[in-house]
């Protein structure tokens, strides 16, 4: 099957070129409110609690449906799923335009957080067409899709000026519509779907897709996708609403910087993943924490005023960050993200390569997860203690925990125990219980002890 998966480059080729396209207009659509939010905000004068429950409301479908979209995925294949999932996002922006209230708003974002189940999607059609030596850098490139939320916060602020954030959301919805029939007409059928074609194979039941999620390698990474992706998407939302704030921009500059820090966060993911393919994904995993780290510690200090008792009386000097270091951290920030989601995803198809769709869902899922509570905390810690930088002291320990729990867990493996695994040390952790080892597709195999 992995011959098979590398015999037609041109179609490899194809295939992650429109998916990224894709994904890249499906993640724009998904972070719309980060813009139009803010004049939605200002219209139904909403808290900041209110706010980031708009903002965060359409990455709980979006994460959600990760799952199960990963679990259809693999048994229909993404050339029919990605385009009907873009066509059923499509006219829940649209009917966004209709909503008059709250409520209503809430409910059309959970429609319009379709958009963010395509990830998965297209993780599991892009990995099906390269060999592992190769999926780290392919799935890079594919999840650099994550530029949408820059497409989003560079131009969004420009047509909500010009035709108000009802005519935004329209032009969203027709790229997207668009963009569905287009994929579903240049895509090819993935080689395994082919396969399973001619060779009269059933899919895997969704039961066995689920089986690996039992091992605590799998939360783990997830755990780690909780930060590098979910904290992304939760930032991307949260970043122009804060420049207003904190520092009294106007909405289109705040989009620009904003798209500043996406633009870093999505496009080297696919270096990220070379980097992974290169020098193995535990390593950079090591890279992007130590960084965030200390990035968000310095991101995290508030304006501060000191006065200190003098001899001659009195001596008073302020403390903080200008807007232009502020965004040259976020910068970094999002530089060193974009490398930590690669890493995690190239851990899966090494891993659990019968089940990308299943156990990616779930990695996706956790880190969507992020997405959408991480905005609803920034508003209640914004409400409840009136301090800009309280939402970056959040990241900070959500970082530490994640570092400390990595290392333990490396720390504990015995590696006297996998000789096998020397040449891949740098690769991945050890799996922490039993395996399903996948047997010919579309057939499982009993669970082995981990190796």
């Amino acid at each position: 099957m992995p011959d098979l998966m590398t015999q037609n480059a041109k179609g490899a080729n194809t295939a992650l070129g429109l998916s990224t396209f894709a994904f890249t207009v499906c993640f724009a659509v998904w972070t719309i409110f980060s813009i139009i939010g803010v004049q939605i905000k200002q219209e139904l004068g909403l808290s900041e609690s209110q706010f980031g429950l708009l903002v965060a409301t359409p990455v709980l479908t979006g994460s959600i449906s990760r799952i199960f979209l990963g679990v259809w995925a693999e048994q229909i294949g993404g050339r029919v799923l990605l385009p009907i999932q873009m066509l059923i996002t499509a006219v829940a922006v649209w009917l966004l335009t209709s909503a008059n209230s709250y409520p209503l708003f809430l409910l059309a974002a959970l429609g319009l957080g379709l958009a963010g189940g395509s990830f998965i999607i297209g993780v599991s059609y892009v990995s099906r067409w390269y060999s592992k030596d190769n999926q780290g850098t392919a799935l890079g490139i594919f999840g650099a899709g994550n530029v949408g939320a820059a497409v989003t916060n560079f131009a969004a602020p420009f047509l909500v000026v010009a035709i108000g954030w009802e005519g935004t959301a329209r032009v969203y919805a027709m790229v997207l519509a668009a963009t569905a029939v287009l994929f579903y007409l240049l895509a090819r059928t993935d080689p395994v779907q082919e396969e399973r074609r001619r060779s009269g194979l059933k899919p895997v039941s969704a039961g066995s897709q689920l089986e690996p999620l039992k091992n605590i390698q799998v939360w783990r990474f997830a755990t780690y996708y909780f930060f590098v992706f979910g904290a992304f998407v939760a930032l991307a939302s949260f970043l122009p609403r804060y420049y207003v704030g904190a520092y009294g921009l106007e909405l289109t500059t705040a989009g620009v910087f904003a798209g500043l820090y996406s633009l870093p966060g999505s496009i080297f993911r696919a270096f990220g993943g070379w980097m992974s393919d290169k020098w193995g994904a535990r390593f950079v995993m090591y890279l992007t924490f130590v960084v965030s780290l200390i990035v968000l510690f310095v991101m995290s200090y508030p304006q501060t005023s000191y006065s200190v008792a003098g001899i001659e009386g009195p001596i008073e000097f302020d403390f903080g960050l200008s807007v232009g270091f502020f965004v040259g951290l976020t910068v970094i920030l999002g530089f060193v993200m974009s490398l930590g989601k690669a890493a995690v995803y190239k851990h899966i198809p090494v891993y659990y390569p019968h089940h990308v769709g299943s156990v990616g869902g779930l990695v996706g899922m956790i880190g969507g997860l992020g997405g959408f509570f991480l905005p609803i905390s920034f508003g209640v810690l914004l409400d409840y203690t009136g301090v800009w930088t309280a939402p970056f002291m959040l990241l900070f320990a959500i970082v530490a925990v994640s570092t400390v729990w990595m290392h333990v867990a490396i720390g504990r493996m015995d590696r006297s125990k996998h000789p096998e695994l020397s040449d891949e040390r740098w690769l991945s952790d050890v799996p922490d219980q039993p395996v399903a080892k996948p047997g010919p597709e579309g057939v499982e195999a009993p669970a082995q002890p981990a190796t």
